[in-house]
């Protein structure tokens, strides 16, 4: 019996991990920021919370529906060179048998066993052979336009959530300064987490996310300052 190495990798994770971070930090960042910004233009705390709610819901659809179409423009590509891979495997076996050969030998096997290699691996599946080494499609890679939308919108309805708590919790005094300050939180904990998971360097990945929530916080509290001082 042939002995099978089981073994998971961190690429096992690339397809929902992105989405998923990418979704959490896009609902914390722009529902915090809506907030900061509709707060500093002295709107009442009840307006606020309407826009911060507003946001939450207009951000997981455009999250799911942005997903889901780039990711399914992925998926028709694969598609398509799948069957052209399939076409010409058919019509030209011995062509493509050579050139699965000399990919292997432009990764290093000798001739002799490339084309042992190649001849074993068509024999078992040529197109899954041809999808990997050649195409560079695989399980771990490939698209999933479903998975993509809806871990993007409920990971962007996840982190939106955290600042509008917030927002509703505290009096409107302190709003702004309460969501900037638990946002920045909220930014470090999840940029420090997806970088765990992924295998990176965890105070780099936090630094990284917490920059720029913090400059998009700067930058919408600016113009609702600029608008409160306009309509006073």
């Amino acid at each position: 019996m042939p002995y099978r190495h089981f073994e998971r990798h961190r690429t096992d994770r690339i397809g929902w991990l992105r989405a998923a971070v990418l979704g959490a930090n896009d609902g914390i960042v722009s529902t915090a920021s809506l907030i900061i910004g509709v707060a500093a233009a002295n709107a009442d705390h009840k307006a606020v919370l309407i826009a911060g709610v507003a946001g939450l819901v207009a951000g997981a659809m455009s999250m799911a529906a942005g997903e889901y179409v780039s990711v399914h423009s992925q998926a028709d590509t694969e598609k398509a060179d799948l069957e052209k891979e399939k076409h010409e495997l058919a019509t030209e076996p011995e062509a493509e048998l050579k050139e699965l050969t000399g990919i292997y030998v432009h990764r290093g096997l000798d001739a002799d066993l490339a084309r042992k290699v190649a001849e074993q691996l068509t024999a078992k599946d040529a197109l899954a052979a041809h999808a990997r080494d050649e195409l560079g499609i695989s399980d771990a890679f490939s698209a999933r336009p479903v998975q993509a939308a809806l871990s993007s919108a409920a990971s962007f309805s996840v982190g939106a959530v955290l600042p509008l708590t917030v927002a509703w919790l505290v009096p409107g005094d302190l709003m702004i300064r309460a969501v900037a300050g638990s946002t920045a939180l909220f930014l470090a904990i999840l940029g420090g987490v997806a970088a765990h998971t992924g295998g990176a360097e965890i105070v780099k990945g936090a630094s990284r996310v917490l920059f720029w929530g913090l400059l998009a916080m700067a930058a919408t509290y600016l113009v609702g300052s600029l608008f409160g001082v306009a309509s006073a």
